[in-house]
């Protein structure tokens, strides 16, 4: 398993003033996050959120949990079947695997080592919102993840919304 990486900034001063830390925590995907795929959000979530800790520090958890937790071949071959008409968590589970498999138990414990306790929490997904807060972690805001829809990605953006109720 490769480690998880966080990429700091200004954290400590944000601390010592009280101020909530800016986090988002991202998913590891090779294929949009390297390739620059356009059939899913994953890059451009990205970008937008390093662009974002340029002008306000923060925190950028990268979890390596490819494909929702199925790892990147299980991915692809999901890929294979949503290309036949399943969508991403129809084909994750006509895999084997569980709709989304993803764990934040490791961004908690990040949180813990930076002693963060307070976030700006920068996504979409209200189901990640709801693990950070079970684990204890106070989500001030919830900032949006701004991305566009295209041609590529308009019937994945629809399903995370539809599925798992995204905010989009």
């Amino acid at each position: 398993m490769q480690p998880h990486v966080v990429l700091e900034r200004g954290v400590s001063d944000a601390l010592e003033q009280g101020n909530p830390i800016p986090v988002r925590i991202h998913s590891e995907c090779m294929t949009g996050d390297v390739f620059a795929s356009r059939r899913c959000d994953c890059g451009e979530q990205l970008q937008f959120s390093l662009e974002h800790f340029k002008e306000n520090g923060g925190l950028l958890i990268y979890l390596r949990q490819e494909g929702r937790g199925i790892g990147l071949v299980e991915k692809l071959r999901a890929y294979n079947l949503q290309d036949e008409g399943l969508n991403t968590f129809e084909a994750n589970v006509a895999r084997g695997h569980g709709e989304d498999e993803r764990d934040y138990a490791a961004a908690l414990e990040i949180l813990g080592h930076f002693s963060v306790a307070r976030i700006r929490l920068m996504t979409n997904n209200p189901l990640k919102e709801e693990a950070l807060v079970a684990g204890g972690i106070e989500v001030v805001e919830r900032i949006p993840v701004t991305v566009r829809r295209n041609e590529e990605n308009a019937a994945y953006l629809k399903a995370k919304e539809e599925i798992t109720g995204h905010f989009l």
